[in-house]
């Protein structure tokens, strides 16, 4: 299947609300951020708190039309947490952070508009 990230893209098929507690969403402090070496397209690597229960996990974005790595260090996102891991060329991501395309197509991170605790699901 397919899925598109514009703005008229169709919506998904419904879905049972069980479906959707299935998906581990949390908050998370970027610890470390960096240049993803060797990847196809340009990423950032990065190693993000999710708090006590679930720890750092790794996870890579294509963020670099609007984020330097060293700008993110501090920067709280949302991530899927319980995914399988994936393999980005030689890094393994444990996570899967969470975005919005912009009008040209650039993903712009999705976070709080104030502090949360680390690990924090969101409801």
């Amino acid at each position: 299947m397919h899925i598109s990230f514009t703005p008229d893209a169709p919506a998904m098929p419904e879905i049972s609300f069980d479906d959707f507690l299935a998906v581990d969403i949390r908050i998370g402090t970027i610890l470390e951020a960096a240049p993803l070496e060797g990847a196809r397209k340009p990423s950032i690597k990065m190693v993000i708190d999710f708090g006590e229960a679930i720890g750092h996990k790794k996870s890579s974005a294509q963020i670099t039309e609007h984020y330097q790595s060293e700008d993110l260090i501090g920067r709280q996102v949302m991530g899927v947490v319980n995914f399988p891991r994936r393999q980005i060329g030689k890094f393994m991501s444990d996570v899967l952070t969470l975005g919005f395309a912009d009008d040209a197509g650039a993903i712009r991170l999705i976070g709080a508009d104030a502090p949360i605790p680390n690990g924090t699901r969101m409801s």
